[in-house]
């Protein structure tokens, strides 16, 4: 039986709540979290957003264990999962936390406590749904991200390209970046010579929100040099094609 009992939206790093806060809750608090492999920490170090649920529970005369699932998802749009082990059999009765990275391992650990095994787990009375962690589109690349937000709008020469609060955000916020070209030509670009292609620079931010410039390289100019422009919308960058393309085409 699964029954969530936490999720947390990710929030600054200096948040108790954030996923790295969570993580550091959770290690703190394990008895074994030195057993953990370090590769599996390090990865949570890009973690945008994490859930928690409650997997199973175990009560009978007196004693208890509940099974908890910590979910993380990274940046790159991968899941990072670690088992929670939480049962009061120690001498002294006192709630025990343990982790683990994967099932089997969990199973392992939990057939060790002195509880009767053929006991039913305990079912809650009001299991809670809550809504899925949505993934990133894009298979983003941690590689300097402000800086290439920078640049992008460095050499962005139209008037209306995307103004300084939009500028301010990117660069103070990219975690990541994708590059991807959007193909299909302005319908009026038939004119020998003329040269029109259309990108997509898709950020990740920190707060795990996704932000994206269109940008167009053209050479709808009067001496038929490369020009670039950068805008905040697909529907915005198309129009600008068109409008290039019907002046020279």
């Amino acid at each position: 039986m699964s029954v969530p009992y936490e999720t947390t939206a990710y929030e600054p790093s200096e948040s108790p709540q954030s996923p790295e806060g969570h993580l550091a809750r959770l290690l703190g608090r394990a008895l074994n979290s030195f057993e953990l492999p370090d590769e599996t920490i390090g990865r949570l170090d890009c973690a945008l957003v994490h859930d928690s649920s409650l997997h199973s529970a175990h009560h009978s005369a007196g004693l208890h264990r509940e099974t908890y699932r910590h979910t993380w998802l990274l940046a790159d749009g991968a899941a990072v999962t670690l088992w929670e082990l939480v049962h009061n059999t120690g001498p002294d009765g006192h709630p025990e936390h343990e982790v683990y990275v994967d099932e089997e391992e969990l199973r392992t650990a939990t057939a060790r406590l002195p509880l009767p095994p053929d006991a039913p787990d305990f079912e809650l009375p009001v299991p809670v749904q809550l809504p899925a962690v949505a993934e990133p589109r894009h298979a983003y690349a941690s590689d300097d991200s402000a800086d290439h937000a920078r640049r992008l709008l460095r050499r962005a020469e139209n008037a209306d390209r995307p103004g300084p609060d939009l500028a301010s955000l990117l660069l103070g916020s990219a975690l990541a970046h994708e590059i991807t070209q959007v193909f299909g030509r302005p319908r009026r670009a038939g004119h020998a010579g003329l040269s029109f292609s259309l990108y997509e620079h898709a950020f990740l931010l920190r707060d795990g929100r996704e932000v994206s410039l269109w940008e167009v390289e053209h050479t709808a100019t009067p001496d038929g040099r490369h020009m670039c422009e950068v805008y905040p919308t697909e529907d915005a960058a198309r129009e600008a094609m068109e409008r290039r393309a019907a002046r020279l085409g």
